[in-house]
């Protein structure tokens, strides 16, 4: 008697390899994502807005991403949000929503922020592996030891690292990696929570002030309130990796049901280190709030702690660019693959056998553009190498046209919400407000930059 076996496929509604993506692989990317280097300088930027409008600002932010990550998980099928057809990059979405025009300016906003976002974590694995040194030299020598590193050979040496990690084939090769990244991500936000409160029990006062830090001119000022909402801007919105991350979710249930779980998961999980780390940071040190909490040297002991709380950040940012980078390669295989779709450059793969290591295939053109792309920002680095003001540029050029714009524009067109109902207006003015507020980040972090390069 035949029995008939039931084959289980391998291939999703859209001629893909099935997805395996749960809530909490999608937590995983999503934290990996958001707590990145930004999370150093909340401190800094709570000590410039003060004690009542600094934690303001982290709630708003915090708020405002949800909302953006609501509209735009809807956009990921269309034009029905639950059986239409797969947008599978941020890009295609506004193409097949909003047309071709809005596409291209989505796509250079987009892939700039994947490159200037490179470049600020090669600059701050940079900073942690000199404040790895730096934290056992003070430790021998003393704190007012002559404890200067150069940082430029630790660029180069993640630009190598990175040159490696490139290889990895897509997005969805990267689950392991964006576990262990977030499990860095908890660990040095942890660390710097807990040495924030330490340090406020230890002075037995809650330092700072209602208006921030004191000493500057009017104007300086503004330039700084400005830098330090970019710095937040940078460190909360995660909307032009939102679609790529959803696309690796199985279904059924549905993927934007999981992925609006998923974020509101993470974000609160990060506004509770983002909370602890900013305000107790400044609470800690008030007007001398380093720009950096766990390498400004605020925190010398336990010497092992702040070393190893760096060490977690170098391996959360080898998987965090390399989060932001992958849209970026796969873009760029896309396009070369069906532009020249008979080259053998471009789809002929090799295999090379080392000792103790699997396999290992790798593409000629591949290998090339990531190795470029790779040390361009590397390079970029050497010669920009300002931790604040390049996050305080980045948060103000992304935030409104990528976690705002696009996501409400696109959410009033596939809703079909009408003109002047209550909540088009209502979106209207979400929209507006971030738009100054996105504006005036960019001005002072570049006016930052200027004044950073010119010293």
């Amino acid at each position: 008697m035949a029995v008939e076996v039931e084959q289980v496929s391998t291939i999703d509604d859209d001629g893909k390899i099935i997805r395996t993506g749960t809530l909490w692989t999608t937590v995983a990317h999503i934290i990996t994502a958001v707590i990145g280097s930004g999370v150093l300088s909340l401190a800094w930027a709570t000590a410039q807005l003060g004690w009542i409008a600094g934690p303001i600002a982290l709630f708003c932010f915090a708020f405002v991403t949800y909302v953006s990550s609501w509209l735009l998980s809807d956009c990921y099928r269309s034009p029905d949000p639950i059986t239409g057809a797969r947008n599978r990059s941020y890009t295609n979405a506004v193409r097949v929503i909003l047309g071709e025009k809005h596409a291209w300016v989505c796509g250079f906003f987009q892939y700039v922020s994947f490159y200037v976002t490179g470049i600020a974590y090669v600059i701050t694995t940079s900073t942690c592996m000199r404040a790895i040194l730096k934290a056992n030299c003070y430790h021998k020598e003393g704190r007012r030891a002559d404890c200067e590193y150069g940082g430029n050979f630790f660029m180069l040496l993640f630009g190598a690292v990175q040159i490696l990690m490139s290889q990895i084939p897509d997005f969805h090769s990267m689950v392991l990696v964006s576990a262990v990244a977030a499990t860095m991500s908890f660990c040095y936000a942890t660390i710097g929570f807990g040495l924030g409160v330490a340090q406020v029990i230890e002075n037995g006062k809650i330092a700072g002030s209602i208006t921030g830090v004191p000493g500057v001119s009017v104007v300086h000022k503004l330039w700084l309130t400005f830098q330090a909402l970019g710095d937040i801007a940078f460190a909360y919105p995660y909307a032009l990796l939102l679609l790529e991350i959803q696309d690796t979710v199985k279904s059924p249930p549905a993927e934007n049901k999981v992925t609006k779980r998923a974020s509101a998961i993470a974000i609160l999980v990060t506004s509770f280190f983002y909370l602890g780390c900013g305000c107790f940071g400044y609470a800690a040190f008030g007007k001398d709030t380093p720009g950096n909490l766990l390498t400004g040297f605020g925190f010398y002991e336990p010497y092992w702690l702040v070393a190893f709380a760096n060490a977690c950040i170098i391996v959360h940012l080898v998987g965090g660019y390399q989060l932001y980078s992958q849209p970026v390669f796969a873009c760029a295989d896309r396009w070369s693959t069906e532009k020249y779709p008979n080259s053998q450059l471009l789809n002929s793969f090799h295999e090379i056998k080392l000792p103790l290591l699997p396999v290992f295939r790798f593409n000629v053109f591949r290998l090339c553009f990531r190795t470029a792309y790779v040390a361009t920002t590397t390079g970029v680095a050497l010669v920009f190498p300002y931790f604040n003001e390049v996050l305080g540029v980045l948060g103000g050029l992304n935030l409104w046209p990528l976690a705002i714009y696009f996501p409400v524009e696109m959410y009033i067109v596939q809703r079909k919400v009408e003109a002047w109902s209550r909540k088009w207006v209502l979106l209207q003015i979400f929209s507006g407000v971030l738009m100054v507020v996105s504006a005036v980040a960019l001005v002072g972090s570049v006016a930052g930059l200027i004044e950073a390069k010119m010293k």
